[in-house]
């Protein structure tokens, strides 16, 4: 066993020569074997371990025998051992929360702290392969995916910690077996019995029934997951690929075009959608199949053209036109006050450069006695105006409701809403959309769309006023 032990962490690189490694031991045998494996390959590895043991307080007496008998069994191996006792019962009645997860949430704790305080940053796990077929069967259970059915991973990060799994290959028998040939002694969980919790259910009760139809349903399920996992990970190398080459960011949105979406097989549609939301969110809470299918479907060609998804956490998906958009929206607090959400900066004579921030544009000018080549009224993204016929100061702002736009080259007025729709400007730009106006409120130039038929730019030696607008 200790040969094996030894050529699965070779093969996975669960540490490297000299690493410092702190060991999460329970009590029981699959955690006393793994500090006694360690502890075997330890000389010839140059490895530094420390047992680390946590008392959850659930089981009184029982709990204290435990926490003895992880530290004499450390201390006859010359290891040092780190303890902490809880009292979880009063927490979890003092702030309502799951056991299970509470519980979790507080060992986990408590193991980075003791990796941080011995300047480790492996933290090993005694998880087994009947461990791993409980889990892939209990995630087959609640509809799973492809990435859950992978089960428990080898190894994996953790905030700034690598978490490993050495026994995830061996099988409950053997570890029980390792530690009859070599005295290790070790406690029985009596919670273990009790059918409180899902896993036990799945252990006492489903597990031996589904194994009247396939006898080897523990290594069948351990072997799903190995596929499982191989597959999940080609497929997730496939899907960060897309995002770099597909997916582009722009104004804090993640975007991509319908098209590519939608001309990729279904399955690297889904997971590009599940990695663009693990980007822009913290927690995978918000991350349910029925949601990323929404999502999905509505870049398909037959759905609307503009479309919204609150997905949460102040997230939102959006389709505008021909393109997928996921965004942040801003309180009304980040943006200078116009209106609701609206924002306006004045253009002091002289000025050379402004950001207009909440609208993620960019402007500069140049004022100067001579027309420039060409001397273009307007040319998409540049504008020139004659100062002595502007109200001065200028200022750029995000819409209001009603506005208007002299349009050059057209009789009358047009409403900025109707110009949007025209030129299909996304809506959820719209309401941060920057705008040129004059000191009386008349609208000069809607950037990138057109300019206003006012004070057009003459060669008589009049001062000018060119303007350039970025959107990047």
């Amino acid at each position: 066993m200790v040969s094996a032990f030894q050529k699965v962490a070779e093969k996975k690189e669960l540490w490297r020569y000299g690493d410092a490694i702190v060991v999460a031991v329970s009590g029981g045998p699959d955690s006393m074997a793994l500090l006694h494996l360690l502890h075997s390959v330890s000389k010839e590895q140059r490895l530094r371990l420390v047992a680390a043991h946590v008392n959850h307080g659930f089981r009184g007496e029982e709990s204290e025998r435990e926490l003895q008998t992880v530290v004499r069994f450390a201390e006859g191996l010359e290891l040092p051992c780190e303890t902490v006792t809880l009292d979880m019962p009063a927490y979890l009645q003092e702030n309502r929360l799951n056991l299970q997860a509470a519980a979790r949430e507080k060992r986990y704790a408590f193991l980075r702290d003791t990796a941080e305080r011995n300047g480790a940053s492996i933290i090993a796990l005694a998880h087994h392969a009947d461990d791993q077929a409980e889990t892939v069967l209990m995630r087959l259970i609640r509809g799973a995916g492809l990435g859950g059915l992978s089960g428990m991973t080898d190894k994996r990060a953790e905030k700034n910690m690598e978490l490993i799994r050495p026994l995830l290959r061996m099988n409950k028998s053997g570890l029980l077996q390792y530690c009859e040939d070599y005295g290790i002694p070790y406690m029985v969980d009596s919670s273990n019995a009790k059918r409180d919790y899902f896993r036990n259910k799945v252990r006492l009760d489903i597990l031996p029934y589904l194994e009247q139809y396939n006898p080897r349903l523990s290594s069948s399920l351990q072997r799903l997951a190995e596929v499982a996992g191989a597959e999940g990970d080609y497929m997730e190398q496939q899907t960060e690929l897309l995002l770099e080459s597909i997916v582009s960011r722009r104004q804090g949105h993640l975007e991509v075009s319908c098209a590519d979406l939608t001309r990729l097989h279904v399955a690297l549609q889904r997971r590009l959608i599940k990695l663009i939301l693990r980007y822009l969110l913290q927690e995978n809470d918000y991350l349910s199949f029925e949601g990323i299918e929404k999502m999905r479907l509505a870049a398909l060609p037959e759905s609307p053209s503009t479309w919204r998804m609150d997905i949460g956490a102040n997230l939102v998906c959006v389709r505008e036109y021909g393109i997928m958009r996921w965004f942040r929206e801003r309180s009304d607090a980040a943006v200078p006050a116009l209106g609701a959400g609206g924002y306006v900066y004045k253009i002091a004579p002289g000025l050379q450069a402004l950001e207009a921030e909440p609208s993620g544009w960019t402007f500069t000018f140049h004022w100067s006695a001579e027309p420039e080549a060409g001397n273009e009224q307007t040319a998409g993204y540049l504008a020139c105006f004659d100062c002595s016929q502007l109200e001065l100061p200028l200022v750029i702002r995000s819409r209001l409701p009603g506005d208007r736009i002299q349009v050059l080259g057209l009789n009358g007025s047009k409403k900025v809403q109707d110009m949007f729709v025209d030129e299909k400007v996304p809506p959820s730009c719209r309401a941060l959309y920057p705008l040129l106006c004059d000191a009386g409120g008349r609208l000069l130039w809607i950037p990138g769309i057109r300019r206003s038929s006012h004070a057009l730019a003459v060669k008589d030696g009049r001062e000018l006023l060119y303007i350039t607008a970025r959107n990047e």
